[in-house]
């Protein structure tokens, strides 16, 4: 297949906030990209999560592209009324407060592109720890 024909290669992401189990709407991010392990990152995109806690927008990667970096902006998040649980008749099991805001204030995902595949890179988020894994 040539490179004209070949599929773009792509990232989407997107949080759950496990500490209220819901999505983090709100949060900024900004998609880096570099070519090679010693290459400089540039930035390529940016966006904020939507209601369901996705960023579906994020353009295609330039070709030549090995090395991608996430960069989640989450101290804000959870300064905010959105990282904040649900009343409790809403949500019974969430905590009703916060006793400290992000112990992480932000978070920076790096991974490797190979050319023409879908990269879906999933963020659980709460305010003592993360996880992230590659999805479908």
């Amino acid at each position: 297949m040539s490179s004209e024909t070949a599929a773009p290669t792509s990232v989407s992401t997107h949080i759950l906030d496990t500490s209220v189990g819901r999505p983090a709407e709100g949060v900024a991010l900004t998609l880096s990209v570099r070519a090679g392990r010693e290459g400089a990152w540039t930035a390529h995109g940016a966006g904020k999560t939507d209601a369901d806690g996705r960023c579906k927008d994020l353009p295609p990667l330039p070709d030549g592209t090995t090395h991608v970096r996430l960069d989640f902006e989450v101290e804000d998040y959870f300064a905010t009324e959105h990282g904040q649980p649900q009343q409790a008749e809403e949500q019974q099991d969430a905590p009703r407060v916060r006793d400290s805001g992000a112990f992480f204030p932000e978070v920076a995902i790096t991974f490797a592109v190979k050319p023409g595949e879908h990269y879906h890179v999933p963020l659980l988020l709460n305010p003592f720890g993360y996880s992230v894994y590659r999805g479908s």
